[in-house]
């Protein structure tokens, strides 16, 4: 099966051309989102040293964004378990501009998902929760997508999401929970931690698929 183009935002954005935007959305931006974004980030550094190089970039946005807020601290203490970095993150409200810009849109639920396509700028092709996204990407051939050499990771992960887009009607959830990241705001720490674990493990065959790097072990 062919898949279908996805564009890279708006066309003519500068330096859209060589970079890869990977927008992660909750409802907040101070729980689901900062963890998916800096766990994303942590993990393409592991495989990829300086994910900038390979010019992908990572962010996060809330569709009842908490503009300028910290993260909650139970998420930065799950980032630490995991020894990313949660320095410097401050709360968005997701615009326009935000899913315009996107390569990927990941939700963490459907309603996220709902809500981003609903705003258009032909988002409907790029958006996905994170669960979804797992799914359709464990079903795609590593081989079929480009090397990631050079700038290659750019065209992999766009080729990633055109695969992903066209497999979605073929590949079903088997139950509506399963393509749901819950909300840990406001409870205990261990339910936060189960949250990114469930989280964690999401993302690491999806870098895998980014970047052509498995984890390190």
């Amino acid at each position: 099966m062919t898949a279908p183009e996805t564009g890279r935002g708006i066309a003519g954005f500068p330096g859209s051309a060589g970079t890869f935007r990977i927008l992660h959305v909750s409802t907040g931006n101070v729980c689901r989102s900062p963890i998916t974004e800096r766990l994303t980030r942590h993990a393409l550094a592991d495989r990829l040293g300086d994910p900038l190089t390979g010019g992908l970039i990572v962010e996060s946005a809330g569709t009842w964004g908490h503009e300028g807020a910290p993260m909650e601290t139970n998420a930065e203490t799950v980032l630490a378990d995991f020894g990313a970095d949660a320095s410097g993150f401050m709360g968005r409200e997701l615009l326009d501009d935000h899913v315009i810009r996107a390569d990927l849109v990941l939700t963490a639920t459907r309603d996220h998902r709902a809500q981003v396509i609903s705003m258009g700028h032909s988002a409907g092709l790029r958006t996905f929760t994170l669960k979804e996204f797992t799914r359709l990407v464990r079903a795609i051939d590593p081989t079929t997508l480009p090397e990631p050499d050079g700038n290659g990771v750019v065209e992999r992960a766009r080729a990633l999401v055109r695969a992903a887009a066209a497999l979605r009607g073929w590949l079903l959830a088997p139950n509506v929970e399963a393509d749901e990241v819950y909300d840990p705001y406001g409870a205990p720490l261990p339910f936060f931690r189960s949250v990114g674990d469930e989280i964690n493990q999401a993302l690491d065959p999806v870098v895998t698929a980014l970047t052509g790097v498995p984890a390190h072990t």
